[in-house]
């Protein structure tokens, strides 16, 4: 029997090539299902200027959202790491999350430099407050130049000259077909991750029996252990879009999670670092925030929301 599917995500290069991924994944699953492309212009796809101002990480996720909840999709494809951490999904709703791809952050530099290979003044392109936090404390002579914009545009940046280099997602790159062009992969202790970093979420109906039954194949259960540390986390911090909030969840002995985690100062003056393992991952994720809690975390991302 055909089963049509809408699937909601952003208009950029990037969201294209992501739908166009779960798309082959689902007919492979299903090869009666049809697939569609709803694209989704976003409050964030529209605004050029910060974050904050029209609604933090959830300005690129919450309109993708409303057309599954309002019926015009029945699947939201998200980047896990733009769903804000400040507020719960949707009530209604559910996630999915398929294998995890690569976290790690990489260079871009059109003339091939490494990263400690760049002579002071070196232009860094990025707006990520995790990034600018841990660049800062670690290559204080370089200058951060805040960029938008999804990754082509970033590398058009950087190939054209307005900046010098710029720091993106190797997952990104790779969907894009790209990754040639990273000059060099951040090892995650150099540069830890995003909570998220590299993981897709599918956000449907939670009463879409047929749907769920359809896409249960496709989630992949080190990966949804992960994501759920991690959201525990970043929602237990109340991650917002000014947050340097990094962390990272990763399958240790049988049966137990890894968490690592790290809340920075804007200006990565102060790091506050904790690292647990357990086998609950909603547990092991509020447990790694209540530590850092007892380090000054609500202090430092105080601050984070006034700078």
């Amino acid at each position: 029997m055909t089963q049509h599917i809408k699937i909601a995500s952003r208009a950029s290069a990037m969201a294209t090539a992501q739908v166009n991924w779960l798309m082959g994944q689902i007919t492979r699953t299903n090869p009666a299902a049809v697939p569609e492309f709803v694209p989704i212009t976003t409050a964030g796809d529209r605004w050029t200027g910060p974050l904050a101002e029209v609604g933090g990480k959830g300005a690129f996720t919450s309109a993708v959202a409303q057309a599954v909840l309002d019926g015009r999709a029945d699947l939201a494809l998200h980047c896990a790491k733009d769903m804000p951490g400040d507020e719960p999904e949707p009530d209604g709703t559910l996630c999915l999350y398929p294998r995890r791809d690569a976290v790690h952050d990489v260079l871009v530099h059109p003339a091939g430099r490494k990263l400690d290979d760049l002579p002071a003044g070196t232009r860094i392109g990025t707006s990520a407050p995790r990034r600018i936090a841990q660049l800062s404390a670690s290559h204080p002579h370089l200058k951060i130049v805040p960029v938008r914009g999804n990754a082509d545009t970033r590398l058009r940046l950087a190939h054209a000259g307005d900046v010098d280099a710029v720091l993106l997602a190797l997952a990104g790159l790779r969907r894009l077909g790209r990754e040639a062009e990273a000059t060099e992969i951040i090892d995650t202790d150099r540069m830890m991750p995003a909570l998220g970093a590299g993981q897709l979420a599918l956000q449907i109906r939670a009463d879409d029996q047929n749907l769920l039954d359809l896409l249960t194949p496709l989630a992949d259960a080190a990966a949804t252990r992960a994501a759920l540390a991690e959201r525990t986390l970043l929602r237990a911090l109340a991650g917002h879009c000014h947050a340097p909030i990094a962390g990272h969840a990763t399958t240790g002995a049988p049966g137990d999670l890894r968490l690592a985690a790290r809340v920075y100062s804007p200006d990565g003056s102060v790091m506050l670092v904790a690292t647990r393992t357990g086998p609950d991952p909603q547990t092991l994720g509020d447990a790694v925030a209540q530590d850092l809690i007892a380090q000054g975390a609500n202090n430092v991302l105080a601050s984070s929301r006034r700078s």
